[in-house]
């Protein structure tokens, strides 16, 4: 069965195929005829790498199946690295449990709203490139933030953090977008993690360790208690 491929991906994946194609033709105009087994070898080689670059920017169709209410869903596919309770200082300025989701490069890297809401505040903030498992990269990295408000009035927070391999996070929503846990929020481009900052009387449905599925697997599932955002930088 077919898999499409994110958008993302089209020119990366053009360029490199047109890369790679300068490369082997001439091998095998010039080669071929002195060592035959050459390339044969760099054409695999090559072949093995595309495909795994195509493999990255794989993006299957995804629906949540189950009850919506109050559903926190996963944003991203990977394993659950972090579950703690925290204080988030740039936008809820309040304490929060946190849950963050790490993505090595043969995971989907497409991003998805956890929650169902409106999108309230979105920043981009520059930063290092540090392995995304370290606890510094939530504040020091390259990073995206989305505050989502639920139907209900509770506030979502999600952050797109790079890793030491990604170098771009492109981030969809803008304030006033609606925002729904079947549509992508956003790509990160090899490598990276997730954290979500939910209220504290969050019901939290995983576990260290555990892996889940972006748009798919429930995180957690919100209280429905409607909550202030007077300091939130709205």
């Amino acid at each position: 069965m077919r898999v499409p491929l994110h958008h993302e991906g089209n020119h990366i994946l053009a360029i490199v195929f047109l890369a790679l194609a300068a490369m082997i033709v001439p091998i095998w105009v010039w080669v071929w005829k002195i060592a035959p087994a050459v390339p044969i070898a760099v054409t695999a080689v090559c072949a093995v790498f595309y495909l795994a670059l195509v493999n990255f920017f794989r993006s299957p169709k995804r629906r949540f199946i189950g009850d919506r209410d109050r559903a926190v869903v996963s944003s991203a596919d990977g394993q659950v690295v972090v579950i703690e309770r925290v204080y988030e200082p740039e936008c809820l300025k309040c304490e929060c449990m946190q849950v963050s989701v790490f993505m090595n490069i043969f995971n989907v890297h497409a991003n998805w709203f956890p929650v169902d809401g409106e999108v309230l505040y979105v920043k981009h903030h520059s930063g290092r490139f540090m392995a995304a498992y370290l606890p510094k990269s939530s504040t020091e990295n390259e990073r995206s933030t989305v505050l989502i408000k639920t139907d209900s009035g509770q506030l979502v927070l999600m952050r797109q953090i790079a890793g030491a391999v990604a170098r771009r996070i492109v981030t969809y929503a803008t304030p006033g977008n609606e925002a729904s846990i079947e549509d992508h929020m956003g790509f990160i481009k090899f490598g990276s993690r997730v954290d979500l900052y939910l209220p504290l009387d969050t019901e939290i449905l995983v576990g260290l360790g555990d892996n889940v599925k972006g748009g798919v697997s429930l995180i957690g599932r919100l209280s429905g208690i409607p909550q202030s955002d007077n300091n939130s930088n709205t």
